[in-house]
This record gives structure tokens, sequence and C-alpha cells, in this order.
């Protein structure tokens, strides 16, 4: 009796440190789906899905408690990418939460105008307005994500959004016009004689 005490003793103790070890070893950090849907999503942390950020939406959209076709920034592009994650079919933007901007677009300030109310800094999601209290500010356009939540908050109408200037880094070949293929003439010297076949 005591022999099958302890070899059952034995043996829960093994499968409880296997079970542990795999607990450990095989553990799974966060939702998976949340982590490829955030990854398609542009990151501008905007809000206007009625979510504070990106990652918040994404598990949302992972715990089937919001629809793919409320990110702004991102438009067709992102709905469809996320159509093509999820399987499902993919539906035209949500244009109650904003329009879509084809060319991407950052804030300006114009300093002139600006009388240090820091209400647009408190607006950035991305903190990309610099600047203190009755200070000038100025907006880091490397940061800005055109996310337009600062141009509401502006007492002052000083905040405008204007078109991404285009350098050598953000330049990217034209595709070429499509055209139909056509293949090429037919060559008389090429062609098989008639008279020798």
């Amino acid at each position: 009796m005591l022999a099958a005490i302890l070899s059952v003793s034995a043996l829960s103790a093994l499968f409880g440190l296997l079970l542990g070890f795999a607990a450990i070893r095989f553990r799974v950090e966060g939702d998976p789906i949340a982590d490829q849907i955030d990854a398609v999503l542009p990151q501008t942390q905007c809000g206007q899905c009625g979510y504070p950020g990106c990652r918040p939406y994404a598990e949302a959209i992972a715990a089937g408690e919001a629809d793919i076709n409320r990110c702004v920034p991102g438009g067709e592009q992102v709905i469809q990418s996320l159509a093509d994650l999820l399987g499902v079919d993919p539906k035209p933007l949500d244009t109650s939460l904003g329009e879509h901007e084809p060319e991407p677009q950052v804030a300006v300030i114009h300093e002139q105008w600006c009388i240090g109310c820091t209400l647009c800094i408190q607006a950035c999601p991305v903190d990309a307005i610099v600047g203190a209290a009755k200070q000038v500010h100025t907006v880091i356009e490397a940061e800005c994500t055109g996310c337009k939540l600062c141009v509401p908050a502006c007492p002052v109408d000083c905040i405008e959004m204007v078109p991404l200037r285009k350098d050598i880094d953000a330049w990217t070949w034209p595709y070429p016009t499509p055209t139909a293929y056509l293949p090429p003439p037919a060559r008389a010297d090429l062609l098989p004689d008639e008279e020798t076949a």
C-alpha cells in the first residue's frame, strides 16, 4: 500500500513538473491575432477609430468588438489588408469618422499667430509638437502622423495641414503605365522558305 502511494505521489510530482515546464516554455505573450492586426495598422495613434490608439483598436478587432473599416488614416488599403488577414469581406471606410487623405499630410503651425496656449501639445497623441506655455510652438515634421487632432484644438486657427514634402528618402519609382503586351513582329528572314518546304 505504501509503495502504491509513493509511486502515485512520484508520478503526480513528475507530471506537475512537466506541466509547469511546458507552461513556461510554450507560453504565448498577448494575442497573436491582435499583434498581426496591429502590424497592419498605420500606427498614427490618432484615435479617430474611437479607441485611444492602434493597439487597443487591434485588440477590439481581434475580440470581435470593432469593425475593420474604422481606420481613417489607413483608408481602403488597410481595410483590404485586414480583410485578407482575417478572411472577411472588405467594407467601405466609415466616413462618419473622417475622410481619408490619399497623400500624407503634416501639421504646420504659423508661428506669427501662435499664442503659446499648449492646447495643441495636449491634443497630439505622438508628441510631435514642441513648445512651452506663452512660447511659440512648432511641429517636428518627422514625428507628425497627420492625424489632424491638433487642428480643432487650436483656438486661433494657426495650424494648417499641408502635404508632406517629398525628398530623396520618400521618393519611389513611379509605376509604368499599363499597356497590352504585343508580341514582336515576325521577321521575314526567320520564316521557313515556302519554296523549299
